[in-house]
């Protein structure tokens, strides 16, 4: 059995109404808590493997750590109700937990946090300094990989991948989670802790691309994001602000190319 999934038993159903008992694998889904320095910070529901890679993944994505020597220890502990991920960071890192944990509150009711929290929402990007040396076949073939490299999807088919990817289209590094942010956080915060770079390769996400992951590739300078389901168009309108270039409905028969130099349409 892979990590992440467990066996349960469902009624299959035939298409002449024969039904019978039968074992099939599920991916685990389950409410992981992140406590930073003491102070709870966000619940995350996910699958519950590779968690020292999701917490330094989110902290990075969240803007709470620049690199990882700023992470001092992750502990992981299973609950009844769930998994704690307790998470001591660098002093220096301290003030930014706080001010983050005081805009995600809204206590007050004079109608004016909502902007506050708006602006948060839509933080300035880092521009985008690297670039992928991948061109059209490296896409197309990273594309013809994924799949078989995708364990706990094989089992379970209810999971996302992201990837990091080579400039020839070699899958390099996987990780799989229910949510596709987490499985993006995940592979980061593999990245993070293995030292690797992105070596003019690509990203590639098995979900839709929407602006949250458009701003997880541009904090960690990823050269170029490829999803095989569609863009929002805030995820568009993101990425050519900070010339991120993205390959989006990416199949074996074609994908979009997005680049910042193109005008957008209204």
């Amino acid at each position: 059995m892979t990590e992440g999934a467990r066996t349960v038993t469902l009624t299959k159903v035939g298409p002449d109404a024969s039904a019978s008992p039968a074992v099939r694998p599920v991916a685990v889904e389950r409410p992981v808590a992140i406590e930073i320095n003491g102070i709870g910070y966000a619940v995350l529901m996910a699958t519950p493997c590779d968690l020292n890679d999701l917490a330094y993944g989110f902290l990075r994505s969240d803007r709470l750590v620049d690199r990882p020597d700023q992470i001092l220890s992750v502990e992981p502990h299973e609950t009844p109700n769930g998994f704690v991920l307790r998470v001591n960071v660098d002093a220096s890192c301290a003030d930014r937990i706080t001010d983050r944990v005081r805009h995600r509150l809204s206590e007050s009711s004079c109608g004016l946090c909502g902007i506050e929290n708006l602006e948060q929402a839509m933080r300035p990007l880092p521009m985008v300094t690297s670039a992928s040396g991948a061109d059209d076949s490296a896409i197309f073939a990273a594309l013809a990989g994924i799949e078989t490299q995708q364990h706990l999807n094989i089992e379970t088919g209810a999971v996302h991948a992201a990837a990091l990817c080579s400039p020839s289209g070699d899958i390099l590094l996987v990780r799989e989670d229910v949510g596709r942010h987490n499985a993006f956080d995940k592979l980061l915060g593999a990245m993070m802790r293995q030292g690797l770079d992105w070596q003019q390769g690509f990203a590639l996400l098995t979900s839709r691309c929407s602006y949250e992951l458009v701003e997880k590739a541009a904090l960690a300078n990823c050269p170029m994001l490829v999803t095989i389901s569609a863009p929002t168009s805030l995820a568009l309108e993101r990425a050519r602000e900070c010339h991120l270039a993205m390959a989006v409905l990416a199949r074996h028969d074609g994908y979009w190319l997005s680049r910042h130099d193109e005008a957008a349409t209204p």
